[in-house]
């Protein structure tokens, strides 16, 4: 088990003991399943907008956000993008002759339209002793310009973080996904003082890349929108690193003896976004972005999102303050049907029986929290988590989002639930973290540690298993007020592979 030689480790990440036979005893154990009662649908836990509403909260947020409340944008951004890159470099493993690959094989889209890509020009500048516009010479030189983007001689795309690669081509330029988030969050977290505030999450190692990409880039986005960027940048805490351990839940030791921590995976982003001080976040995954010209609808619903977030939050505020004065009956009432109609979810059966002190209690507890709104989209095949309904042990519901491996697929009920499922999760989050007297959350305090999960993995080719902590979006946020809203399909277009970049949503003007 642990060793006298592994107190310096556990010292220097901040993890005591107690946490790591916690963690120990979690693998032992596992998670509890969850009690999903439905999945959210529209109009019974995704609210839909008609052009009216969308109209009105855009105004709201618009108007408050020049008057009165301060706005920041989050992205985690500490991804590589080896994943982006896997099919290029399962070809490097067995370069064969291009002709030999099926016509629709991923490397043989990637060279045939490889000019369609932003970094095209990059890749005929450092190449230049070949004609790469002509698709024959591309195809007779696949290994070489694969090695060229990937490799460290050239554009060195391989050890790079997917921030920083070039996704859009323009005129003059090209931009990579950073510098489309400082575009984007020009356009819609612009505070009154003239500055944009973003912050990315980014791993140590890429933090100089990121702040060289800001220093080189960053001013013509500002001169662009005439805007101040301030941008900030953060990593994920140490102490939220976890144990790894062997398939019998002993703790896995590298070859040279050494305990093997993992990152607990995006979860432990809740302390970072704890950290900004905004009233009101957005939180957008750093591949999701489009090109300037395409940009319009994702504004339009960030602002609306905003808005309704912003209309949720006075409600719930001038609820709380007439909580506090002995509230009459009707009040209660009120809030109660405010907590079915408008947050989606049902208060615990036995709730009617409560006494007047203990609904007003309860109530009080209920609406104190953090609040986010969700976007969501319609399910067309993209993997991602989805929203549900979920009942916890004391009966009371909650909206959720959750990703399939919290769903447990030996359970016929659960896998009805998640094929009835209509919308799923593109990371779209606006969420609002001052409670109703002004004061700042605690946002680690609203996390449901039960909702981590266990996944297996190998090092050097040894199998062990690793810990998951609640995602972000999942159990990080499982205990704030949560509203779904359906965003339109447009506003959804992440980049999980290199050909991905080719979709009409990631292309030029034409």
């Amino acid at each position: 088990m642990i060793q006298s030689t592994d107190k310096n480790t556990l010292i220097e990440k901040g993890i005591s003991e107690e946490q790591l036979n916690e963690q120990i005893s979690r693998f032992k154990v596992g998670f509890p399943d969850l009690n999903i009662i439905r999945p959210a649908i529209p109009d019974n836990g995704i609210t839909i907008l008609n052009d009216s509403k969308t109209e009105e909260y855009t105004k709201r947020f618009t108007e408050q956000l020049e008057s009165s409340i301060s706005v920041s944008k989050f992205v985690p951004a500490s991804g590589a993008a080896t994943r982006m890159f896997k099919d290029l470099y399962q070809y490097l493993e067995n370069p064969v002759p291009l002709k030999t690959l099926e016509i629709n094989h991923p490397v043989v889209k990637f060279i045939e339209l490889l000019p369609r890509f932003a970094f095209f020009a990059l890749i005929q500048e450092k190449l230049k002793t070949y004609n790469l516009n002509n698709v024959h010479v591309r195809k007779s030189r696949a290994e070489e310009i694969i090695k060229a983007v990937l490799g460290e001689e050239v554009l060195k795309y391989g050890q790079l973080p997917k921030g920083l690669i070039h996704f859009h081509k323009y005129e003059n330029d090209v931009r990579s996904a950073m510098e489309e988030h400082l575009a984007e969050g020009a356009r819609y977290a612009l505070n009154k003082n003239g500055l944009v505030n973003i912050h990315f999450t980014v791993s140590p190692e890429h933090h100089e890349l990121f702040k060289e990409m800001l220093y080189n880039k960053g001013p013509l986005i500002e001169n662009r929108f005439d805007i101040g960027l301030d941008v900030s940048f953060s990593f994920q805490k140490p102490h939220t690193d976890t144990l790894a351990v062997t398939p019998d839940n002993e703790p896995f030791r590298d070859e040279s003896g050494q305990l093997v921590f993992r990152p607990g995976g995006h979860g432990a982003l809740i302390e970072n976004l704890n950290e900004q001080n905004a009233d009101l976040i957005f939180v957008k995954n750093i591949d999701n972005v489009v090109p300037e010209h395409l940009m319009d609808t994702t504004i339009t619903y960030k602002k609306a999102l905003g808005g309704m977030l912003l209309d949720v939050k006075e409600t719930i505020f001038s609820f709380l303050v007439k909580l506090e004065k002995a509230p009459a009956q009707i009040t209660i009432e009120s809030i109660v049907k405010f907590i079915n109609e408008q947050l989606s979810v049902k208060l615990p059966e036995n709730f009617p029986a409560f006494s007047n002190d203990e609904k007003v209690s309860y109530l009080k507890s209920f609406l104190n929290r953090p609040i986010r709104v969700c976007g969501m989209v319609k399910n067309e095949g993209e993997p991602g988590g989805g929203p549900f309904i979920v009942k916890d042990e004391a009966g009371q519901e909650s909206l959720q989002i959750l990703e399939t491996s919290q769903i447990n697929m030996n359970d016929a009920h659960q896998v009805t639930q998640l094929n009835n499922a209509t919308h799923f999760n593109p990371v779209d989050l606006v969420c609002y973290v001052r409670n109703y007297k002004g004061k700042k959350f605690d946002l680690t305090k609203y996390t449901d540690p039960q909702t981590g999960f266990i996944s297996e993995k190998s090092l050097s080719g040894r199998p062990l298993k690793a810990l998951e902590l609640p995602g972000l979006w999942n159990g990080a946020m499982a205990n704030w007020i949560t509203l779904f809203v359906e965003v339109p399909i447009e506003t959804f277009n992440p980049v999980k592979t290199v050909n991905d970049l080719l979709r009409p949503q990631h292309q030029p003007v034409v």
